[in-house]
Parts: structure tokens; C-alpha cells; sequence
């Protein structure tokens, strides 16, 4: 029910899909040993981690958003690893406040694939893809999609100990977005409309991540 997918809608036939992921990775891991410059050659393992689980994702013979692991994905390659190593290239270490960005980061970011698995939890139990919300039920993403977002705000809260004051107050302006988009969504409850509240999860992400930004610089 959500976006078109060119594949699923068969604009595409799925073996080019394969190819055209296939030269775009090695594009990326190419542009990426640039950085090695920066970085150094440990980077390249880097790469290869994020080249396979692009694949593992939804491919191989044990697709991981097929097994509820999809938001672990999330967390991960969407928050710790492009903020901590997005970090590292430029310092060559890595900080304790580094990794709380990618928590706090991950967290909100997540909340874009629970809506979505929230919104097509019908047809995914139909199709046998067990998603997180499949395996545990809407009440389940109801909770998972809200807490997210408030224990994003609360591990910000961290930026006091450092004090960077404004760090830790300015992403609970994201927390006014969230709540009002997670009442909707249990509102909206089923269909293409939740398509809408996917998009105003998207829009807080950004808040989210304006608001940190702005309050670690100042």
C-alpha cells in the first residue's frame, strides 16, 4: 500500500534491478577508497560491511527484514555507522558523544520503517515477511513507533554532562512533531493514508536532526 516500487510494479525486471545494485555498490565502495586517504586502509573493511548488508537487507538466503531485524538495520547503518565514521574520517578517533549522536539518531530514524511496517502489517503477515510489528503485533508498533522518539530526546540528555546545554534542550522540539504523528498514525490505524504519516515521520527526522545540529554548534 505504500510508494510505487518499480520492481514490484514491474516497471523493472528484477535481475537488471540486480545489476544496477550491483555496479552502483562497487561505484560507492570505489568513490569511497578515497577516503582511505583520510581515513586509513581499515576503512575498507567498513565498506564491505555495508556492501553485504545491503544485500543481507532483503536478499540472500536469510533476509534480514524478513526476520524482524529490519529496524536493528535501521539503527544501525542509518545512525551509528554514517555518524560515527562520517566523524572518524575527519579525526581519525572516536568519542562517546559521537556514538550518543548515532543512538539518538538511529532511534528516530527507525520510526520511519515501523510506520511503514505498521501501515502493510496485513500484507506482509500474507507474504510471510516477518517484521518486527508482524512478530509482535500493533500494539507492539504503536509503542515502538512512540518510544523511539522519546528515548532519542532522553539520551540527548547526555549533552548536559558535556555541557552542551542547547544540545540536549533543543531536540525536545522534535518530541511536539512526534507526538502529534504517532496520534495520527494510531488514528489512521490501516491504509494508504498512513502514507501521509510516513511522510511527516521523514519531515521529523529533520527536525530532529536541525535541532541537535543547531544545539551542538552552539
Amino acid at each position: 500500500m505504500g510508494p510505487k516500487r518499480a520492481v514490484a510494479e514491474g516497471w523493472i525486471e528484477p535481475k537488471l534491478m540486480l545489476n544496477v545494485t550491483i555496479v552502483l555498490l562497487i561505484l560507492d565502495m570505489m568513490l569511497g577508497l578515497l577516503l582511505l586517504h583520510y581515513g586509513g586502509w581499515k576503512l575498507i573493511f567498513v565498506g564491505l560491511f555495508v556492501a553485504i548488508f545491503a544485500f543481507a537487507y532483503s536478499g540472500g538466503p536469510y533476509p534480514l527484514a524478513y526476520h524482524g531485524l529490519g529496524d536493528v538495520c535501521v539503527f544501525i547503518f542509518f545512525g551509528i555507522v554514517p555518524v560515527g565514521f562520517t566523524y572518524y574520517v575527519q579525526t581519525l578517533h572516536w568519542t562517546l558523544p559521537v556514538t550518543i549522536c548515532g543512538v539518538c539518531t538511529g532511534l528516530v530514524i527507525i520510526n520511519i520503517l515501523v510506520v511503514n511496517n505498521y501501515r502493510d502489517r496485513y500484507s506482509d503477515a500474507k507474504a510471510g515477511k516477518k517484521t518486527s510489528v508482524v512478530l509482535f503485533g500493533q500494539k507492539f508498533g504503536e509503542w515502538f513507533y512512540l518510544l523511539s522518539g522519546i528515548i532519542a530526546v532522553a539520551v540527548c540528555q547526555y549533552f548536559l554532562f558535556e555541557k552542551a546545554i542547547w544540545a540536549s534542550l533543543l531536540p525536545i522540539v522534535y518530541l511536539f512533531f512526534h507526538i502529534r504523528t504517532w496520534k495520527e498514525m494510531i488514528s489512521i490505524n490501516q491504509g494508504r493514508a498512513l502514507i501521509g504519516t510516513l511522510e511527516k515521520t521523514a519531515r521529523n527526522v529533520l527536525v530532529f536532526g536541525t535541532m541537535l545540529s543547531i544545539g551542538l554548534l552552539l
